[in-house]
């Protein structure tokens, strides 16, 4: 029972150190150190530190609200998509800008040296946009969205422009970013 316990403690605190100092920026003793148990903890519960990012990866995913994107039943279509992305936003200012986006980080930091977080990386991103893509689809289905570009298309490039979004923030700390995607994507793209 206790091990359980100590596992979390170092979740916890590793989901902390990665989204505030990023996957390099963060060693294990830093991660055990936050958490408050000792280093060789971390070895009974985790085999590497990229098992500890996947760890990591999987619960910012279940902290993002994606299925609320497929919700029939919560609002519209178009409703449910930009309260996703003002949900988005609204966390990301909370922090002052300081932190970006879990997956955005890795794929920055890590994708490119670590065939299983970008392994972990592909599946977040895809699961996330296959939730946009559906919000998108309930949209042209019920004439909110008359554009008839391809949903996938419209889907992915909305993930992506919002993690780009994300960087422009993290520099200019002002909410330009965020306003430029929200008239591009919602008055432009999914009219």
């Amino acid at each position: 029972m206790a091990r359980a316990s100590l596992r979390e403690q170092i979740v916890d605190a590793a989901y902390e150190q990665f989204h505030q100092h990023g996957y390099n920026g963060c060693g294990v003793k830093l991660i055990t150190d936050s958490a408050g148990v000792p280093k060789g903890s971390f070895y009974n519960h985790f085999e590497s530190k990229e098992a500890l990012a996947l760890v990591v990866m999987e619960r910012y995913g279940d902290t993002r609200r994606v299925p609320d994107l497929t919700n029939r039943d919560a609002a519209a279509p178009l409703a449910r998509l930009r309260a996703h992305f003002e949900f988005l936003a609204r966390d990301i200012e909370k922090f002052d800008y300081r932190r970006g986006c879990v997956f955005g980080n890795f794929a920055n930091e890590a994708a490119d040296h670590s065939p299983v977080i970008r392994e972990g990386l592909v599946a977040a991103f895809d699961s996330w946009s296959a939730a946009v893509v559906s919000a998108i689809r309930d949209a042209q289905a019920d004439g909110s969205i008359t554009s008839t570009q391809d949903p996938e298309i419209l889907g992915r490039f909305l993930v992506n422009a919002w993690e780009g979004a994300i960087v422009g923030e993290r520099a200019a700390k002002d909410g330009s970013s965020f306003a430029a995607f929200f008239t591009v994507a919602f008055d432009v793209l999914l009219r």
